[in-house]
């Protein structure tokens, strides 16, 4: 048998992956940087403080927006993952009319601009009468949220043994039984992954939420949009700096969680 062996990248590949690293992560690294700017302008960095990190918590229009943004994230992702859990095992396991249709229609919100999205969304509220606020922003979410869960989990049910649910089926499990002992462990990491990405694109999404928004339901990236014309504050960058350190944690958990699910299963 060959060993394998270890390919060592060339002092050019390096540099070059830290120069593509570099340009990816700068921006993040200015806004957290410039979190600790002592100027009110926050345009040149005079000196280093921690007070907006206390003072964005006297910013009410600032937690209300974060608050707003977090209660739809929750919602559209947990609605999200529900409905899209249940769409991709009976679009797996079942063969109906117009299967192919179904599928291909997963894709519309995934390539389609968002603004044409919005647009579309905010036309069909008008029509049918329903006052912008919270549920019209936490059915939009869902709504582009969807189909990036369908889409994680059939690549997971891709590789999916039917045959550990049928040998369950025999020792005596009904199927809900058989569904939440059998099935839903071993498409948990699909579920894990597909439950991040519809909470990432809820908590930075802009331009559908503009469309879909109501008076009293102002979300966060909306109201940073907002506040760019006029200058964004060093509070809203300790905000963000936070929400960045935030993500990082949960990314970490929930591939802690991925591997040690992988190892029960395999």
């Amino acid at each position: 048998m060959k060993k394998h062996q270890r390919r060592t990248l060339s002092p050019q590949a390096v540099i070059y992956a830290c120069l593509i690293y570099l340009f990816l992560y700068l921006p993040i690294f200015v806004v957290v940087a410039f979190s600790f700017n002592s100027s009110k302008m926050n345009i040149v960095f005079e000196g280093f403080t921690f007070e907006w990190y206390w003072k964005m918590f006297e910013n009410r229009s600032l937690m209300d927006a974060l608050k707003n943004t977090l209660i739809v994230a929750a919602a559209s992702t947990g609605l999200s993952v529900v409905i899209g859990t249940i769409a991709a095992v009976g679009m797996y396991k079942f063969h109906f009319r117009m299967k192919n249709v179904v599928n291909n229609a997963l894709y519309i919100p995934v390539v389609i601009p968002e603004i044409v999205l919005g647009i579309s969304l905010l036309a069909f509220f008008s029509l049918v009468g329903v006052q912008m606020g919270m549920g019209t922003l936490i059915i939009s979410h869902v709504t582009f949220s969807l189909p990036f869960v369908v889409i994680t989990l059939r690549s997971r049910l891709a590789g999916y043994d039917k045959s550990m649910e049928e040998a369950a089926m025999d020792l005596g499990a009904n199927q809900w039984r058989t569904f939440r002992r059998v099935t839903l462990p071993i498409l948990a990491p699909g579920i894990m992954s597909g439950a991040m990405l519809a909470l990432t694109m809820s908590l930075d999404d802009v331009i559908v939420s503009f469309f879909t928004t109501g008076p009293n339901s102002t979300t966060l990236p909306i109201k940073i949009f907002g506040m760019v014309r006029k200058g964004v504050s060093p509070d809203v960058n300790a905000l963000s700096t936070l929400m960045i350190l935030a993500t990082v944690l949960i990314l970490i958990t929930s591939n802690i969680i991925e591997r040690r699910m992988e190892k029960r299963n395999g």
